[in-house]
């Protein structure tokens, strides 16, 4: 499988991805914001219908599409204070509607968006890799220079801002990184299925590590090893990359929660055998 340079593009850009997208799951997880992954997957759809309708790299456009969404959803975010989900219903219906309308311009354009819907990760180009590379490398500097902020702003923004945290900034630059990520996700996964390489390892890590930083290293295994399984299988089963990494991420999600709970049920019922030797050592 490794022998085809497809394949080796394949597994370096998933990997990459992989890693930086599992740790942005993470803190869009504290920051009860796991919507906004989908949300912004939604509105690049619309820059890469514009960017082929201009006739240039609907990548690139969608990727700055991107960019621009995340940082109009702060700021709408920001308006509704009582009622986050309003800035994701709010910003996915304006990306949704300008995709439909862009796309009954030209309906040639639309018949050509299936890797883009649905990712076609064995397709991938080297600028694309060179891409994702370069939105990995920043994302892995910027986590781990605010990665204190982050984790303070996840549970409380007004305690973070007292602590003399720049709050906006922060807020402003997370949301940044997301819609980066998000874009870089794109070819890998597509647009329908891009929250899945995001939120699912970081609900399997949030649900069955004992600390935020173990979560984060889970997430990232889970995530390159969801990804890696699932273009294995790909290339054996002829199926999509796409959908077959994402329902690889779900079965190591129910997997690793069913475990968790058994392990659970394991300690309770050793705890109750001791508690019953211990009184019949004392009778």
């Amino acid at each position: 499988m490794l022998h085809y340079d497809f394949m080796q593009r394949a597994f370096l850009a998933g990997g990459a991805i992989a890693m930086i997208a599992s740790v942005l799951g993470v803190y869009l997880m504290l920051r009860g914001q796991a919507l906004m992954a989908d949300m912004l997957s939604h509105v690049s759809l619309a820059g890469v219908t514009a960017g082929a309708l201009a006739r240039g790299s609907p990548a690139l456009a969608g990727f700055v599409v991107a960019v621009i969404g995340a940082i109009v959803a702060e700021n709408v975010r920001r308006s509704y204070r009582s009622y986050s989900d309003v800035s994701v219903a709010i910003i996915m219906i304006g990306g949704l509607s300008t995709a439909v309308v862009l796309m009954s311009l030209n309906p040639g354009v639309g018949r050509s968006f299936s890797s883009y819907l649905f990712g076609s990760v064995v397709a991938v180009r080297q600028t694309e890799i060179g891409l994702i590379a370069a939105v990995a490398v920043v994302g892995g500097a910027f986590f781990y220079l605010c990665r204190k902020a982050l984790y303070l702003m996840a549970f409380d923004e007004e305690t973070a801002q007292v602590r003399g945290i720049p709050v906006r900034l922060v807020s402003l630059l997370f949301s940044t990184m997301t819609g980066m990520i998000v874009a870089a996700a794109m070819p890998i996964v597509g647009v329908l299925l891009v929250s899945s390489l995001i939120v699912l390892p970081a609900a399997l890590a949030i649900r069955v590590a004992p600390s935020f930083n173990a979560a984060v290293g889970l997430a990232m295994l889970v995530g390159v090893g969801g990804v890696f399984t699932g273009l294995s299988a790909s290339y054996e089963l002829s199926t999509p990359p796409g959908g077959t990494i994402a329902l690889t991420l779900l079965v190591i999600l129910g997997a690793g929660i069913a475990l968790k709970k058994a392990a659970i049920k394991i300690s309770v019922l050793r705890g109750k055998s001791r508690r019953i030797s211990r009184n019949e050592k004392l009778v």
